[in-house]
């Protein structure tokens, strides 16, 4: 399950994880103009952990899911 809320600086998804035994926490997803934060709360400390991921990490990722074991750069558009 997962939910998108648009706010006033960002669009927030959060995934809820319903699987069962092993269940993670809910991950919150930020998406801003210039980059998206991925939280999580750990349950061993109770504490937030976020990373920072750019829009070129984002989309390198989203490259990445598509494609076989390898090492890859990603061709800048010329304009």
């Amino acid at each position: 399950m997962f939910t998108i809320e648009h706010d006033f600086e960002a669009t927030i998804i959060t995934l809820i994880d319903e699987g069962t035994p092993f269940l993670q926490g809910d991950i919150t997803i930020n998406a801003f103009q210039d980059c998206i934060t991925v939280e999580q709360v750990d349950p061993q400390t109770d504490r937030l952990q976020r990373i920072t991921i750019s829009m070129t990490q984002l989309q390198e990722l989203q490259s990445a899911l598509n494609l076989p074991e390898g090492s890859y750069r990603v061709a800048e558009d010329p304009e």
